[in-house]
């Protein structure tokens, strides 16, 4: 019994002892808990996308995803900048706050940045934690230019030919309708696709002749452009006149509701002597005689004036029927005076 009591003594003088250690020294326990590890931040993946698109800006939508392990991230933001590739300049930059990360887990931070629609761009995401920057992702986008206004998507292009290799055929199309005297008027058809998912038939498409030296503008024609279904091509064409003897450049462009959406060229020689390519020609101006593409004046003013009447007319180069009949009778009384 006696031990009993004496082991019973010892087992409360150690429990009043703890007790006075616990009092004397509270943070003792608390120092022997491991302290967590830091919080530890980085750029696992950057996409970006297309947003609003008008005629002069581009917003892109920049998506990080950041990846985070450790202890919580407090105070993290998140940069995202658009440097042009050329001059090297911010062209725009945005920042967003995302608060405290805590956990090992990704975390998705969407941004818009609006940039010119005329330049390639470097986008940079930076993050920072507490006002230090502690991770960082960069990625390239380029072909700002090419994205399409909301305005300007129509579904319909110039068709592609495919297969045909370097002899790839153009999406206008000519042949020879007349060839009279100085003059040749030509047969000309465009093949256009509606690539979109809906009808479209708010077009009209343009056709020029300009010749090949010297631009000049030969003839034109605009006509309408029926409904094209999604999937489907359509062939619209016209007839041409322009002086034979040269070579041209025949051109095709497509408005919808007098936006400029689409154009295309392809080449006409007319003069097997010289030859010329869409781009480029190897024939000299010096040969062009800017004589054949003149209208007379006064043909343009009857044209005109029967454009306001409603009405058409024909007219060409000397005189009309009355000048000739008056030009008979003086003749007449000439000779019957000196019979």
């Amino acid at each position: 019994m006696e031990r009993e009591t004496k082991l019973l003594g010892a087992a409360g003088a150690v429990l009043v002892a703890a007790a006075l250690f616990v009092a004397v020294a509270p943070g003792a326990l608390a120092d022997a808990t491991p302290d967590p590890p830091p919080s530890d931040l980085s750029v696992r993946e950057q996409t970006i996308a297309a947003d609003e698109v008008t005629g002069g800006t581009a917003t892109l939508s920049v998506r990080s995803r950041l990846s985070h392990d450790g202890g919580p991230g407090e105070n993290v933001t998140v940069l995202v900048r658009a440097v042009d590739l050329d001059t090297d300049l911010i062209a725009a930059e945005t920042t967003r706050e995302v608060g405290t990360v805590e956990g090992t887990r990704e975390v998705p931070v969407v941004q818009n940045v609006s940039v010119d629609r005329d330049g390639d761009y470097r986008i940079e995401t930076l993050v920072y934690q507490d006002g230090e920057r502690v991770a960082s992702g960069t990625k390239t986008v380029r072909g700002v230019g090419g994205l399409q206004p909301a305005y300007a998507r129509t579904g319909v292009e110039f068709h592609s030919f495919e297969g045909f290799g370097s002899g790839q055929l153009p999406p206008i199309q000519f042949s020879i309708a007349e060839a009279e005297g100085s003059s040749a008027t030509l047969n000309v058809t465009a093949y256009l696709t509606n690539t979109g998912d809906v009808a479209n038939d708010r077009l009209k498409i343009t056709f020029l002749a300009r010749q090949a030296d010297s631009n000049i503008v030969a003839d034109r024609s605009v006509r309408r452009v029926g409904s094209i279904r999604p999937g489907r091509t359509a062939t619209p064409s016209t007839l041409l006149t322009v002086p034979d003897d040269y070579n041209y450049k025949l051109m095709a462009m497509i408005q919808a509701d007098d936006v400029l959406v689409g154009t295309a060229q392809a080449t006409a020689t007319l003069n097997p002597n010289q030859t010329v390519t869409v781009n480029t020609t190897n024939a000299s101006a010096d040969t062009l005689d800017t004589s054949d593409f003149e209208m007379d004046r006064d043909v343009q003013q009857t044209e005109s004036a029967a454009e306001q009447r409603g009405t058409t007319t024909q007219s060409g180069p000397g005189f009309g029927v009355g000048v000739a009949a008056l030009a008979v009778l003086v003749v007449a009384i000439y000779a019957r005076r000196f019979r």
